[in-house]
């Protein structure tokens, strides 16, 4: 992949929308839309790396109500040709094909490596990456992996299923992981960026889900950053072809 001079490649994550409440969700989707109508301006590409939503589950012939602006706004940037590739977290895991179709969009379920400018990239959300946290790994192969769970998910009426999993996300019982990373430096996903290190090249790491702000130097030719969210932070990343740099949006 190439960025042509004058154009950039940016990286967010971890928006939330439907948490805490509509009014508040929706005073971040404008804003996260506001920024979107800015950079699309110069965008080679687009990456959003997990949890746009904090619950999202597609039916065969139902989504889930509302997000309309920022549904829109991402058609609109597809539509003019721009790539944006939608990396699924772990609360809008059971995505099928409404994005690809409706949207436009690639999206991606699997940390991926990417080639830009001569700079190697691993590229996720970074939920169930790096050592510990068993229970959580168990829980998301089973969530997001078993077939005959989703299927009979599926069958339970929308208005019940939605608000299910509305419930089942704010309290953090099935599709939420712990945000609280501790020491930046002894970090699950840290430890994972270094482990990854032993045997690959890489110039930058980026993944979301942690919710914190992260630029990190894994070595002289190497770094790890962490996207933040669009809750509290509303922090972004942007490659120019040359430089990987973390950046906040003031609105």
């Amino acid at each position: 992949m190439k960025v042509s001079e004058g154009k950039k490649i940016y990286f967010a994550s971890d928006n939330h929308l439907g948490l805490p409440d509509y009014k508040s969700s929706l005073q971040r989707e404008k804003k996260f839309v506001q920024w979107l109508d800015i950079i699309k301006d110069d965008a080679h590409s687009i990456y959003l790396l997990g949890d746009l939503f904090d619950f999202w589950f597609e039916y065969k012939t139902v989504v889930p109500k509302g997000f309309v602006r920022v549904l829109g706004k991402i058609a609109e940037i597809s539509d003019l040709g721009i790539p944006i590739y939608f990396f699924t977290g772990n609360h809008d895991m059971w995505v099928n094909n409404y994005f690809q179709k409706e949207l436009g969009i690639k999206v991606i379920t699997e940390p991926q490596q990417f080639e830009i400018n001569g700079k190697k990239f691993l590229v996720g959300h970074g939920d169930g990456l790096g050592p510990g946290d068993v229970s959580y790994k168990l829980m998301k192969r089973f969530v997001t992996g078993n077939k005959f769970f989703q299927l009979c998910f599926s069958w339970v009426h929308p208005d019940i299923g939605v608000k299910l999993g509305q419930f089942l996300s704010k309290e953090k019982k099935i599709m939420s992981t712990k945000k609280d990373i501790g020491d930046i430096e002894n970090q699950w996903l840290t430890q994972y960026c270094r482990k990854k290190l032993e045997s690959n090249k890489y110039n930058y790491f980026i993944f979301g889900h942690s919710h914190i702000p992260v630029e990190l130097e894994l070595n002289s030719e190497c770094k790890y950053i962490n996207l933040g969210d669009w809750i509290s932070h509303f922090t972004y990343a942007e490659f120019d072809g040359v430089q990987l740099v973390l950046k906040k949006y003031e609105s």
